[in-house]
């Protein structure tokens, strides 16, 4: 009796031990539950890693710092450069970071994206590069509900392009960003949206882009002013890239191709940022 007791007892410590050894460990792994956070600041991505753990510095570096939660898939051609602070990600031809949503950004109504990019017009000859796409299947042939875009880039201009909502804001090889956006330093560049005007706003290493186009500012819904975004059917967030480059539905075409500069701080706030404010970004390079 006393040795099946005992047997009893080693089978019990056995099967716990197994089933602490199948538990994942609590948040090594994505989640689809957008996190609300507590400052306008919804989703930001320094590319530093801040783990002291080496197997998880690569996934830790590409992880969004408001909600902990790595990206993935980790693509092996995608590296790491100096960045404007501490390390920066490098992209890679046909490749992106995927992440499972942009936590609460669903619900903004008005935007400001804020980036610092590193890209020169040589290594981005004839190409269109995309730097990101915020994922929605009802958009046709997008499959996005807001995007950006360059190309036919020179070392002093651009054709730059966002997509919101299905319209494309564009400065066009008629009228483009007259700015050194891809001259192969480091620049800061900010993209605003304002419910309250429906006009987009367009930053350049912390000054405003005075002479921005109609064609890039004036977003339109059925020919009246958009007002409020709507970006509530909104999934996942792709940054270096488009949605097919990580396996999501999106456009296929030849053209659309991944950004292969280097890109570090990527901030999106649910708010319209002020100009100080921008310039605070810019001089801290943050």
């Amino acid at each position: 009796m006393k040795k099946q007791y005992i047997l009893i007892i080693g089978l019990c410590l056995l099967f716990s031990a197994c089933q602490k050894m199948e538990r994942p460990v609590l948040g090594e792994y994505p989640s689809d539950i957008p996190v609300t956070p507590a400052t306008p600041l919804r989703f930001y991505v320094p590319f530093d890693s801040m783990s002291t753990d080496v197997s998880k510095k690569l996934s830790y570096r590409f992880a969004d710092s408001i909600s902990t939660y790595p990206s993935f898939p980790v693509n092996s051609d995608i590296g790491f450069s100096n960045g404007v602070r501490g390390t920066a990600y490098k992209g890679a031809t046909g490749t992106a970071i995927k992440y499972v949503n942009a936590n609460d950004l669903g619900s903004a109504t008005s935007f400001s994206i804020s980036m610092w990019i590193k890209q020169s017009a040589e290594a981005a000859t004839g190409r269109t590069e995309f730097y990101f796409s915020l994922v929605d299947d009802q958009y046709g042939w997008s499959h996005s509900a807001l995007f950006m875009m360059i190309e036919h880039a020179t070392t002093t201009a651009a054709t730059l392009k966002v997509g919101v909502m299905d319209q494309w804001m564009e400065f066009p090889d008629g009228n483009q960003f007259k700015k050194p956006i891809l001259d192969g330093n480091w620049h800061h560049l900010v993209l605003c949206y304002d419910e309250a005007t429906s006009k987009m706003s367009y930053y350049f290493d912390g000054a405003l882009v005075a002479d921005a186009p109609a064609s890039a500012t004036d977003v339109k819904n059925g020919g009246a002013p958009r007002g409020k975004l709507n970006f509530s059917k909104s999934s996942f967030f792709v940054i270096g890239g488009w949605n097919a480059h990580v396996g999501l539905t999106g456009p296929t075409d030849d053209w659309v191709k991944s950004y292969t500069g280097a890109l570090d701080q990527f901030r999106v706030y649910n708010k319209v940022l002020t100009a100080s404010e921008i310039m605070g970004l810019y001089t801290g390079k943050l």
